[in-house]
């Protein structure tokens, strides 16, 4: 798709004014729900998941991801020591580049550093600070909404004009699945994620009585700057083989090497709402986050005092660094090539 051939979709009937930026460009917020009751609610400011509302088996609904109730807590989240991206999505390059260096065609690209001397999550103003176009609206049965985003070159120094499609579906199976497409004018590095911060027992809760499960014997090895060495560590015996569901640690922020299958790369489980999310990718990696707050400062949705373990990420993505590692899977997106990911949360209730 090329945005310059599609018109945008004008009718704010379907759609709620979430808050205005600084410009007094509005940001607008959609609703998906699907004739199970099961709820998302996307913003046009990050292409921003601010809320996914669950049925349980009770009947009643949980939230299950964190949030702001309002704009201006997630303006405010990124004047943060080190910014929370709730719910946000993530580019140009998600997760880090070290020294924010990279070569590509015998050039050499020096981004933008924005985390101890790396490129982090796209770099000052990533995509998750970006407002996003609607391009798409279905309803009825597996209701969708795409969201377009044109990223000039060179912004935060990348090259090529990167134009990027993603569309959420909700659909009758209680899923969320998302779907990227981008392509651009030059030879570029791309690495898109989904940074919703997950909690089953209720945003306003902890994970740590939740258990998670990764289908993954290794993880990407990384030193003190969590800058991957190029090597993998062999989760036999290691405190992060989830190969066995055990419960959420209280810090971590790593990559798990999957094998992108029709298989459940990760599973998140609670027992206190008999609720399982299970995660599928085509991504070679799950980068699982724990540690995210809002430093005591922000409030979150429905005045929640968010903390260290609030919330779990799953990001599915390609690993941190690859553009300087040749034997990590390719992040270069060719001129007249197309980048394409998809992932599905699944939610189920369970006895």
């Amino acid at each position: 798709m090329d945005l310059k051939h599609i018109s945008h979709f004008q009718d704010k009937s379907l759609s709620n004014l979430f808050g205005l930026m600084p410009d007094n460009e509005e940001i607008l917020s959609f609703e998906l729900c699907n004739k199970n009751g099961m709820k998302v609610q996307i913003i046009t400011y990050g292409a921003t998941v601010t809320s996914l509302q669950i049925p349980l088996s009770t009947g009643k609904l949980v939230d299950v991801v964190l949030g702001f109730d309002s704009l201006e807590g997630y303006l405010k989240s990124y004047d943060l020591p080190s910014a929370p991206y709730f719910g946000t999505t993530v580019g140009r390059y998600a997760g880090r580049i070290s020294k924010g260096i990279f070569s590509l065609n015998d050039k050499t690209f020096q981004l933008n550093t924005n985390n101890n001397g790396n490129a982090l999550h796209g770099g000052n103003i990533g995509f998750g600070k970006k407002v996003w176009q609607v391009a798409d609206l279905t309803s009825g049965e597996n209701p969708s909404i795409t969201l377009s985003l044109l990223s000039e070159d060179l912004e935060e120094n990348y090259p090529g004009e990167l134009q990027v499609f993603l569309t959420y579906t909700l659909t009758e199976k209680n899923e969320l699945k998302l779907e990227y497409k981008a392509t651009t004018t030059k030879d570029t590095v791309i690495n898109l994620t989904h940074h919703s911060y997950f909690n089953l027992d209720g945003h306003d809760s902890t994970v740590l009585n939740q258990s998670m499960f990764i289908d993954a014997e290794k993880i990407v090895e990384t030193d003190a700057d969590n800058i991957p060495t190029g090597n993998f560590t062999d989760l036999f015996n290691h405190d992060f083989d989830f190969r066995t569901a055990k419960k959420c640690p209280a810090t971590i922020d790593t990559s798990f090497v999957v094998e992108p299958a029709n298989n459940c790369a990760a599973k998140l489980l609670s027992s206190k709402n008999n609720l399982q999310m299970s995660v599928y990718t085509d991504q070679p990696s799950v980068h699982i986050y724990v540690g995210g707050n809002c430093f005591d400062i922000l409030k979150g949705k429905e005045n929640a005092a968010y903390h260290a373990s609030s919330g779990i990420c799953f990001e599915t993505q390609n690993f941190p660094d690859a553009p300087n590692k040749e034997h990590f899977p390719n992040s270069v997106l060719k001129k007249g090539e197309e980048y394409h990911q998809k992932t599905v949360y699944k939610f189920e209730n369970i006895n």
